[in-house]
């Protein structure tokens, strides 16, 4: 999985008054936890922006105050209305240790009942997975090749090595449906019913 880096300053003090006061300078409360102790600090608004609002999913190396940290974002608090970020929850990824995130999945292949009609449907754009950091893949590959028109992937079909999936196993993740112009264009190809006889 990629990695980008983000710097962080620790906070004198905790409370909402100074997470008030953070904020009015761009700046986005946050807490590490998962390691030996929790760390409160924040982040720059801007720099944050581009990392939680890429489609991609990141190793965060936070840089506080000087001290590496490899981090997962697990939780962004929005402003109800403006859906600015209030608060960001980062888990410190440890070696050797399972982390729980969710991954984008990646539509791979190309499907012959597409070219004869079919329309695919991406019913989950992304999947929570559990597996070591260094396991961790930048998505999920979800190959089409082989599906006919009214068949679908599950989260019971996908098989990646060292992940465990924690959605539902009977989740339908992409389908391939009859279009509608497919769909027309059967019913007037489709011979005319014989006239009813008294």
């Amino acid at each position: 999985m990629k990695s980008i880096a983000l710097k962080g300053n620790k906070r004198s003090e905790i409370g909402s008054t100074d997470a008030k006061t953070l904020r009015q300078v761009k700046k986005i409360p946050a807490v590490l936890y998962g390691g030996k102790e929790n760390i409160h600090f924040s982040v720059d608004e801007i720099s944050f922006d581009k990392i939680i609002n890429s489609p991609d999913v990141y190793f965060v190396n936070l840089d506080i105050d000087g001290t590496s940290f490899k981090a997962i974002i697990k939780d962004v608090q929005y402003h109800p209305t403006s859906d600015k970020a209030l608060h960001v929850d980062f888990l410190e990824v440890i070696p050797g240790k399972s982390v729980t995130l969710t991954l984008p999945i990646k539509v791979t292949g190309s499907s012959k009942a597409i070219l004869a009609g079919g329309k695919l449907r991406i019913v989950t754009r992304r999947l929570r997975v559990r597996g070591l950091a260094e396991a961790l893949p930048e998505f999920i590959p979800i190959d089409i090749t082989e599906l006919a028109i009214g068949q679908a992937v599950k989260v019971a079909d996908l098989k990646v090595s060292g992940l465990t999936f924690l959605d539902a196993s009977n989740a339908v993740v992409v389908a391939i449906k009859m279009s509608r112009a497919a769909i027309s264009a059967t019913t007037e190809d489709a011979p005319a019913a014989a006239p009813a006889t008294a």
